[in-house]
């Protein structure tokens, strides 16, 4: 069952949960991305980009932020390093927007926006980075056709997509960790389908490519991520 992309919604995506089972699940998925969430990720493609070439300010768009998490990473970094950073976190569930807004409480620099990952509000180029994590498992293949265009024109330097690496070893331990921490029906059942919709590098190289007008690399990270990056060509 691993071999393709497994294709059924996850039940956060047809609304399938309670007011109640979604504000647990927003505190379970804080809890496990501080275990085992993106962070070595994002700073080995984003930070690392901004520090290698010495940005003194630059911008960031978080497609289907959820709740925001990633965004304090970033400000707490700029705060760090002395660079001005511009961030919005987008999301289409209005539960996620509130979370992204609470985010924004703690660092100014965090804007969060409502708006469908399928039809940006922003002009093209309106930010240097443009990225997401944990979201396109979540989109059709069709879907992800439609997203990553949008994401490229409205990003300046580089798209950065972080996602889960479709593997045995990461559902069975998946699980193991769900027993371990107590962690509810809701977010072991969709947590375990992510990985079955997630990717293995090829199919993400895939997706890249078909922009045709970027360079697309891909690469494994841990725990289980790829993570396709797409270097935006200045224009002549």
């Amino acid at each position: 069952m691993f071999k393709k992309r497994a294709t059924q919604p996850e039940r956060i995506d047809i609304g399938d949960y309670t007011p109640e089972e979604y504000a647990r699940f927003l505190r379970e998925i804080r809890f496990i991305n501080q275990r085992l969430g993106d962070r070595t990720a994002l700073e080995k493609t984003l930070l690392t980009d901004v520090s290698r070439l010495n940005l003194k300010s630059f911008s960031v768009l978080d497609v289907g932020a959820g709740t925001g998490e990633l965004l304090g990473v970033i400000a707490k970094f700029a705060r760090n390093e002395g660079r001005k950073v511009r961030l919005v976190g987008l999301d289409l569930n209005d539960l996620s927007v509130n979370e992204i807004a609470e985010e924004a409480l703690k660092f100014s620099e965090i804007s969060p926006v409502r708006a469908d990952a399928l039809k940006l509000p922003f002009a093209d180029d309106s930010f240097d980075y443009v990225i997401c994590s944990l979201f396109t498992h979540h989109l059709t293949d069709e879907q992800i056709s439609l997203v990553l265009p949008e994401m490229f024109r409205v990003a300046s330097r580089r798209v950065i997509v972080i996602d889960l690496q479709r593997s045995v070893k990461a559902w069975l331990l998946y699980k193991l960790f769900c027993v371990a921490y107590r962690i509810s029906p809701l977010v072991l059942h969709d947590g375990s389908l992510s990985i079955r919709k997630g990717f293995t590098m090829n199919e993400l190289q895939n997706f890249g490519e078909k922009l045709g007008n970027g360079n697309a690399s891909v690469s494994s990270v841990a725990p289980y991520r790829v993570v396709l990056t797409i270097q935006k060509q200045a224009p002549n």
